[in-house]
């Protein structure tokens, strides 16, 4: 199969594409024929050698930990899915960027996104599920989202706002629009937030989660007055220090199946900033380094 590589920790430049044996599924695992790949921060920061401490690899290694595509290969154990099912998931820190991937973790595909938002919903999607069930039930309550035109943050602010949250979220001025599209009150993230939270939201604001490892923790923290009413899924950190609830992305099917639930009522598609060809991910990954991504950044195989 074709897939993508590297052979070595660094650059861009590193990436190949080449012929690679095809895996196949473990006990409680399914093999897909990927029709689309996510990327994600965490992939360049693996191919950087950045994270190698907290993800050894064995190298070469595919880059990518999730995609969607249809099921070809079933583990043993595995039951509610079957051979030629539309699926969207999570495989291991790489492998998903090839033409066939493993997932450890999965959901049916709702009919309503294309193949290039299934792909941009598994990381995200665990991800902003994760942070907003930290913080407990959402109804009623006025939400802070850090960071909220990225992919983790923009799938926060539609799944919160379908839980009857309102929502204000923080981004750069050009994507105020993107953010009201989406549900939520836009405003502008650095000095000066808690005066314009005053304004936004004069009862207050009873939640924060924070997507973007800004250097905002504190201020999040004085905002809403309490260090166990904010999450963070990036800023680990200041976490420890300040006693924030920190949550990590988890291959789990069910936060996926709620996830797709909800897109299947219409609330919440990943929205996508661009999709590339499997040669171009270079380019893909050059473009999640240098980060501001609205959305999701999506290989097309």
């Amino acid at each position: 199969m074709r897939a993508a590589r590297f052979h070595e920790y660094g650059d861009v430049k590193t990436l190949v594409i080449e012929q690679v044996p095809e895996p196949h599924p473990g006990p409680g695992e399914i093999r897909i024929r990927v029709a689309a790949a996510g990327v994600n921060p965490v992939d360049w920061k693996v191919r950087s050698g950045v994270a190698r401490e907290m993800f050894p690899l064995e190298l070469p290694a595919i880059p990518g930990r999730d995609a969607a595509g249809v099921v070809d290969e079933i583990g043993d154990g595995v039951r509610e899915v079957g051979v030629g099912d539309r699926v969207f998931g999570l495989g291991g820190v790489t492998g998903a960027t090839a033409e066939l991937a493993v997932l450890s973790a999965w959901a049916h595909s709702p009919a309503t996104w294309s193949d290039e938002e299934s792909a941009g919903a598994g990381l995200a999607s665990v991800t902003a599920m994760g942070g907003l069930k930290a913080l407990g039930p959402l109804h009623g309550r006025t939400l802070l989202v850090e960071g909220a035109a990225g992919g983790v943050g923009s799938a926060a602010v539609e799944i919160a706002v379908a839980q009857g949250a309102t929502v204000i979220g923080t981004a750069g001025e050009r994507n105020h629009e993107f953010l009201a599209s989406l549900g939520a009150v836009p405003t502008t993230y650095g000095s000066g937030l808690a005066e314009r939270l005053a304004v936004l939201a004069p009862h207050g604001v009873d939640l924060a989660l924070d997507t973007a490892a800004s250097g905002s923790l504190a201020d999040l923290v004085a905002i809403v007055g309490d260090a166990a009413r904010v999450s963070t899924v990036a800023d680990h950190v200041n976490a420890e220090r300040l006693g924030v609830r920190v949550v990590n992305a988890v291959n789990d099917s069910a936060l996926l199946a709620e996830a797709a639930e909800v897109g299947g009522q219409g609330c919440y598609t990943p929205r996508i900033e661009r999709t590339y060809a499997l040669e171009e991910i270079a380019q893909a990954h050059a473009d999640a380094e240098r980060g501001h991504t609205r959305g999701k950044l999506v290989i097309r195989l």
